[in-house]
């Protein structure tokens, strides 16, 4: 009897607290990971805690061009200087990075959910339908990513929602096509017959079997579309280019 309840108690998972243990642990054998972890967590706390560190209003003017470490007439201190309406540069710069980290990671997340609907379905089932997701996807891949991104935007204008629709559409078929590669390779593994023989649905199978033993590559890439959305150039008040481009308000978004 003691002999079972050991096997049984070895065979559960890990918690959720000892997985983050692992992590931490892992984390600290590696010198560039906690380099790369502590400047991503530097911008996600400086954008967190915007109203509270940010020296001046991103909007307002002061003294326009005002050199880097120059002094105002009423005792003002401009670390990074202004700009030509005299805004202070590194409030702005402050500000913008919580559009950033909203709208960045809200439409890679969004890309995400639709490319890997889109690849699971084409890597799947095959057939037709892999073939014209395929195509579809090798249409809007041909053209490149940043001009679609100005192109919509101008088009449809620049709006929270639009700048979502428009990182979806340009960068959802990549996403598809990573998710396709690997489900084909996945499709073909034992415990994926075995699912079938036991008679569970197509979508249970990718979205349970198939999609959990595919995070590794999607997790590398999920974070490099983050990074890769940062610098929009027509989102309004969602980027760190708005710094360059005073007609803007911080917030107008």
């Amino acid at each position: 009897m003691s002999e079972t309840v050991a096997a049984t108690d070895i065979a559960k998972p890990d918690s959720l607290i000892v997985r983050l243990t692992k992590a931490a642990a892992l984390l600290r054998e590696s010198p560039v990971g906690m380099v790369g972890g502590g400047i991503v967590l530097f911008f996600v706390l400086l954008s967190i805690l915007a109203p509270l560190i940010s020296p001046y209003d991103p909007n307002q003017p002061i003294l326009p061009f005002a050199t880097p470490m120059a002094s105002g007439p009423n005792g003002e201190f401009f670390l990074l200087g202004t700009d030509q309406l005299g805004r202070d540069i590194l409030s702005r710069i402050i500000w913008g990075g919580q559009r950033v980290l909203f709208y960045a990671t809200a439409a890679t997340i969004s890309a995400y959910i639709v490319g890997i609907i889109m690849g699971l379905a084409a890597g799947y089932f095959r057939g037709w339908i892999d073939e014209a997701i395929s195509f579809l996807a090798n249409v809007i891949l041909s053209f490149p990513v940043m001009v679609l991104y100005v192109l919509i935007i101008a088009k449809l204008g620049a709006s929270g929602a639009n700048i979502i629709f428009a990182v979806v559409f340009a960068s959802s078929p990549g996403i598809m096509r990573i998710v396709r590669s690997v489900t084909l390779d996945i499709a073909t593994r034992d415990y994926i017959a075995a699912a079938q023989t036991r008679g569970e649905s197509s979508w249970f199978i990718m979205l349970v079997e198939i999609l959990p033993n595919a995070r590794g590559p999607l997790i590398v890439d999920f974070c490099l579309r983050v990074w890769g959305t940062r610098p929009l150039p027509s989102v309004p008040s969602a980027s760190w280019a708005s710094v360059f481009r005073p007609p803007i308000r911080i917030g107008a978004v």
